[in-house]
């Protein structure tokens, strides 16, 4: 069987830097070609070191002869590139959020701009695999999830779904420092970030656009009011969210009995999704260092009737790159874990 050819556009950042590593290991991909704008004519190796032993050359362009396409561009900037990519024998995945919404008026509000494209965005599918697998099968163009989405979406999908919690949700992430980008930024100096933790965008973060609209259409009757507060904490990787809403049947009495039901329909939910951990303890950002794993806890706090999930994550995999490869075996029909069957690392 010919390998699938795989380009990635902005190799340089650090989600387009994590596509090429996991692209280059994928047993059934090739990557052919990727970019780079102020970088282009360099060897990959000689801006990344870890890409040593590789002959891959940054271009300016994308090398015509590809299958797949994925875009680390921007916000604001992958809405200009993508529209001619696609084209019926090439498939594009955009990890920007230029495509995640639905709904064009969510786009001048958290994103600062009018999206010009709005008949895409009814054609895009939004790349949660665990949610949208039947679509991600067949779609031309995939919009790759926010890494703090991902993690509050598979946390809650559940409870949603089974219409177990009251709409009123609260939401506490807290990530590690490389989800702010690679260009050079004050928050993110050695100085600033170094034994530090702090809240932002209290008043209302992007990603909070994509939890709702995922969680809305798991129940659309569900009234909403969700309060999500992001944190950065000196780390390179990682998403811990902690997620608190009060459940509608009373659960105070049944002590383990209720929490051992509650693992059970975790279990259920995410019976067929690979990457999916349900975890028995609170679990660690390190559990899914590297990896494409999402480890999720649900329990109860039977004082107050609450039910909290934790979750945890890479943000640069399950929250990025690892799942915007995971979103391609399923569109080509290879094993959705192939590519990704890494252990995380330790220590």
């Amino acid at each position: 069987m010919a390998q699938l050819k795989a380009g990635v556009i902005n190799v340089t950042g650090y989600i387009g830097c994590e596509l090429a590593r996991l692209l280059h290991q994928h047993p059934q991909v090739e990557l052919k070609s990727v970019t780079g704008r102020s970088t282009a004519g360099k060897m990959l190796r000689d801006v990344f070191p870890h890409f040593a032993s590789t002959d891959y050359r940054i271009e300016a362009e994308l090398d015509a002869s590809v299958d797949i396409i994925f875009s680390a561009m921007p916000h604001k900037t992958s809405v200009n590139i993508i529209p001619p990519l696609l084209k019926p024998d090439i498939k594009v995945t955009d990890v920007s959020a230029d495509f995640r919404l639905k709904d064009e008026r969510q786009y001048p509000k958290w994103y600062g701009f009018t999206h010009p494209m709005p008949e895409l965005l009814k054609k895009a599918v939004y790349g949660l695999p665990e949610l949208h697998r039947t679509d991600i099968s067949t779609a031309q163009l995939v919009a790759n999830p926010g890494c703090y989405s991902t993690g509050a979406i598979l946390a809650l999908a559940p409870a949603v779904k089974h219409n177990l919690i009251y709409g009123d949700i609260v939401i506490d992430s807290k990530s590690g420092i490389s989800g702010a980008g690679r260009a050079l930024n004050l928050i993110s100096h050695y100085a600033e970030a170094n034994e530090n933790t702090y809240a932002y965008a209290v008043e209302g973060h992007r990603h909070l656009a994509e939890i709702e609209q995922e969680l809305h259409t798991l129940d659309p009757e569900l009234q909403l009011s969700i309060t999500f507060v992001p944190h950065l904490v000196p780390m390179t990787r990682g998403i811990l969210t902690s997620s608190y809403a009060t459940l509608k049947k009373d659960w105070r009495g049944h002590g383990d009995k209720a929490k051992d039901e509650l693992q059970h329909i975790y279990k259920e939910f995410y019976q067929n999704a690979p990457f999916i951990k349900i975890a028995s303890s609170p679990p660690q950002t390190k559990y899914a260092w590297g990896t494409n794993y999402c480890f999720i806890y649900p329990t109860i706090d039977v004082n107050t009737n609450r039910l909290i999930i934790i979750s945890s994550l890479d943000n640069l995999v399950k929250g990025g790159a690892g799942q915007a490869i995971q979103n391609m075996n399923i569109a080509y029909g290879f094993p959705e874990t192939a590519g990704l069957e890494s252990l995380a690392v330790s220590p």
